[in-house]
């Protein structure tokens, strides 16, 4: 059995900490501009001083004040957009599994035609039509994801209904809707869980990427890819201010993938190491 990954435990607590009590860790605003205090480097580079510890930007903020308020939007995000898509996703592929038939083919089409849009594309067209915003942002995201959740938990189901339990529940009378809800859905739960964690890096990745073109968050709300993205033009004077969010996309998005390898591994049965 592989052991707990407890540095990217570690690393995801520390980041979910700072998202939660935000307010009291960052020792500035994120949005307060001081402008004589513009493009100070990192405390470790000559120049810096120990009050602006990763430095600040272009408008004399913070870094590690926007670092620790973009977690915050950041899981907010990815919470909000896994939940929503991710529970489209689950109820399409347990209906389409069980179902079958017509019910199935027309599901799994709507799957493919998702698969088949730009993501990008669709979030530029909604932040056009909706406006910049958290609530775009989510759905854009949303309909990124629901389709990979529906193909997958579908897969599991076409599965699970040959099982006895499932027969006998039929024999019984159950409806469908009640074989779908307390025999089928607990079943694919842990499938669920596991593809809940191992997105929840797409998700950081995605928003970063929809901050960085312009269709995410509008500023001055601190972003990690509107941070990047602020620094982009600056990268060789003062390229803390693209680097530190990068870093942090990177240590967040790895030791989630990590663990969410190690979660499947532990949960599944078949992918147990001895």
């Amino acid at each position: 059995m592989r052991r707990a990954p407890w540095i990217p435990i570690c690393i995801i607590g520390a980041m979910i900490c700072m998202a939660v009590f935000a307010p009291l860790l960052a020792p500035f605003s994120p949005i307060d501009q001081t402008l004589r205090d513009k493009l100070q480097p990192p405390f470790w580079v000559e120049g810096g001083s120990l009050k602006y510890l990763l430095g600040t930007d272009a408008f004399g903020r913070d870094i590690l004040s926007r670092l620790i308020f973009g977690a915050r939007v950041s899981l907010i995000v990815a919470f909000l957009a896994l939940t929503a898509g991710g529970g489209v996703g689950l109820l399409i592929g347990i209906v389409a599994g069980y179902v079958g038939g017509f019910v199935d083919s027309l599901l799994m089409r709507l799957v493919d035609a998702a698969f088949t849009f730009p993501a990008i594309l669709l979030a530029l067209l909604l932040s056009v039509t909706m406006g910049q915003g958290l609530g775009t942002l989510v759905i854009a995201i949303s309909l990124l994801l629901w389709a990979s959740f529906a193909r997958v938990i579908r897969g599991e189901v076409l599965a699970l209904k040959q099982r006895d339990f499932v027969a006998l529940a039929k024999v019984r009378g159950c409806s469908s809707a009640r074989i779908m809800l307390t025999h089928i859905l607990p079943n694919v739960m842990n499938t669920f869980m596991v593809l809940v964690t191992l997105n929840i890096g797409v998700v950081i990745i995605a928003e970063a990427s929809l901050s960085f073109l312009g269709a995410g968050i509008p500023p001055p709300t601190p972003t990690w890819g509107l941070m990047i993205s602020e620094g982009r033009g600056r990268i060789a004077d003062a390229w803390w201010v693209s680097i530190v969010p990068g870093v942090a996309i990177t240590l967040l998005v790895l030791s989630v993938n990590l663990f969410g390898d190690w979660l499947r591994d532990r949960i599944d049965p078949r992918l147990r190491q001895l």
